[in-house]
């Protein structure tokens, strides 16, 4: 297959998915990699419950375009991701008010909360901190996954893109152990100890409207008219991250992955040149925990938890929670359910499930004193 990056224009969301199917077919086309009856992963970001406006989220149009371009070749689109919020319906809500619950629908695409999906416990052959991990079911047994990320600056990583993406398809846990590494560099390195093992086989980036300056969240959109493509997610966040004006190893993420053997640092362009379509976005201002000395963000990043805790007196003992923790850290204790804080992988998947409300959360004083509204 065609390792190379493919550069479209695509100025408004209505144009689409000629951008997507065009953006493709100049890599190859989707037949190499979905064969018919194939299920499709597709892997946008959903970071929380923002409006498609905001330029947080991968656009719906995109997502769209996907489903019927994978629906035309015979495999079957499945949408999935898991919000970077810990209430509860914070995904179910993320995927309303970003408006992919509404493409799902039309397209009858099945629409997947990683956290009630489940995680499986992976080993990650020559990890640098992750020998094990728990990975999303969903991810773990899709023929086919298609990463969808939004162009966006980082507050960590200054970029984030394809491979990043995967993220989402972590628990809680991980993710908060991956920050607490507290340096950039290392954090990049355990990022792909997750990509190694949830490798996306296409990449598709949504760079209509991106968002630059304190990315992933509190950015500005900018208008950056362009969708890309490529079957390999590092070459293409090596040109995506050149496209807003980065040097390709000063992203940690890219960096460890060349390392690696993954990607190339300079990988074939086709469609548009790069430097036609170039743009220099604002820089993250960095933040509290990328500014932070490592050894504080260590120290003090220990004693922020929130963890699970079932209320006995709403508790139906109807065992939702017991059954459906991938972690097996629900257990029965004199007839009540507990939750094992050291098994624990905070995906609050039992708080999602239980249909009693009865799943709270217990804060300890710093989580109490930084998420204090």
């Amino acid at each position: 297959m065609n390792p190379g990056v493919s550069i479209v224009s695509c100025i408004d969301y209505s144009a689409a998915k000629e951008g997507v199917k065009e953006a493709i077919q100049l890599i190859g086309g989707l037949c190499p990699i979905v064969s018919e009856g194939d299920r499709v992963l597709l892997k946008p970001n959903v970071l929380g419950a923002r409006r498609p406006d905001e330029a947080v989220t991968t656009n719906p149009s995109i997502i769209a375009a996907m489903c019927e371009l994978v629906k035309d070749v015979g495999g079957i689109p499945v949408i999935g991701d898991a919000a970077g919020m810990i209430h509860q319906g914070a995904t179910a809500e993320a995927f309303r008010v970003s408006g992919i619950e509404s493409v799902a629908k039309e397209y009858g695409a099945e629409l997947v909360n990683f956290q009630t999906g489940g995680y499986a416990e992976v080993d990650v052959p020559n990890a640098s901190y992750f020998p094990r991990i728990f990975v999303s079911n969903s991810v773990l047994e899709a023929d086919v996954i298609i990463s969808l990320p939004k162009l966006k600056t980082h507050e960590l990583t200054y970029y984030t893109g394809a491979v990043k993406n995967m993220f989402g398809a972590l628990p809680l846990k991980t993710r908060k152990e991956m920050h607490l590494l507290a340096e950039r560099e290392k954090f990049g390195e355990a990022v792909i100890d997750l990509y190694s093992v949830a490798k996306p086989h296409l990449a598709v980036m949504d760079g209509v409207v991106g968002m630059e300056g304190n990315g992933p969240s509190h950015g500005s959109p900018v208008e950056t008219g362009v969708i890309m493509a490529s079957y390999d997610s590092v070459s293409l966040d090596v040109v995506a991250s050149q496209l807003i004006g980065f040097e390709t190893l000063s992203i940690p993420t890219t960096k460890s992955a060349l390392e690696r053997g993954y990607g190339s640092s300079s990988p074939e362009i086709v469609g548009l040149a790069l430097d036609s379509v170039k743009l220099k976005y604002k820089a993250s201002t960095g933040s509290i925990i990328s500014r932070a000395p490592p050894a504080i963000t260590r120290v003090f990043g220990k004693y922020f938890t929130i963890i699970p805790r079932i209320d006995d007196s709403k508790c139906t003992q109807c065992s939702a929670c017991f059954r459906n923790c991938s972690a097996h850290a629900i257990e029965k204790v004199d007839d009540a359910f507990k939750v094992n804080s050291n098994k624990c992988i905070l995906c609050y998947c039992c708080r999602e499930l239980c249909p009693e409300n009865a799943v709270g959360i217990e804060k300890s004083l710093l989580a109490k004193i930084i998420t204090r509204k």
